[in-house]
């Protein structure tokens, strides 16, 4: 299972030194992970992302469109992906994009875990 960090800058006035670093580990299920997960993701441009992990699948929301992609094993990082489209990334990043290319969002880090 591949972890996921963001690292995020936080002022902390009153509380410890200003300018501190604060690392926020946000972990991806494994593919086969019976269990449903949810985490928010914000990309580029301020474009919001939400996926529901669960079984080989992923379920992802931008706006009010929903896309349900399987997984796809043998590639670096991961992919999940239907006829037309797919999200896929290593680490900390990922991109929502159509299967021909063209990206919906990108340059997208986990920020949450969703209930």
């Amino acid at each position: 299972m591949k972890r996921l960090s963001i690292v995020a800058l936080a002022l902390m006035s009153g509380c410890g030194p200003q300018g501190q670093a604060v690392t926020t580990t946000i972990s991806r299920p494994a593919p086969d992970e019976a269990t449903p997960t949810g985490i928010a993701y914000l990309c580029d441009g301020s474009k919001e992302v939400s996926v529901v992990y669960a079984k080989n699948r992923a379920s992802v929301t931008m706006a009010d469109k929903t896309w349900r992609l399987e997984y796809q094993s043998g590639t670096q990082g991961f992919r999940y992906a239907s006829s037309s489209t797919e999200w896929s990334g290593r680490d900390d990043l990922a991109t929502l994009r159509e299967t021909a290319g063209k990206p919906l969002a990108f340059n997208c880090r986990p920020t949450r875990r969703m209930a």
